[in-house]
């Protein structure tokens, strides 16, 4: 029975752990960028926009698509940087233990 006292133990810590990850998470903001820095998409690590920056010069009403493209490249940016950075906090909080592919905490 003390080793099941035990494993209630650490569950806690990691869930305690994983509430922390989750608030510096929310908190967390990271920058993509498409266009040479012409566009910008802030996003939190929980990948909720923050900011959206469009430099002036692209905005051309007979060509919303190029503006459009754009905007989406920098999202993909920023949410690629977002995943990277729970990817080693993650790393961090398990010690370097692998999760199962497609098994993702606590999102």
């Amino acid at each position: 029975m003390k080793n099941l006292g035990q494993m209630m133990k650490q569950a806690q810590e990691m869930q305690s752990k994983m509430t922390e990850m989750q608030d510096k998470l929310s908190k967390m903001e990271v920058t993509g960028v498409s266009g040479a820095g012409m566009i910008e998409v802030t996003l939190t690590g929980k990948n909720d926009v923050r900011k959206v920056k469009i430099d002036p010069s692209l905005i051309d009403p007979n060509d919303p698509e190029v503006l459009e493209d754009l905007i989406v490249a920098a999202f993909s940016d920023a949410k690629s940087k977002v995943e990277a950075k729970v990817s080693d906090k993650m790393s961090e909080m398990t010690g370097g233990m692998q999760l199962p592919p497609g098994f993702k905490l606590p999102f």
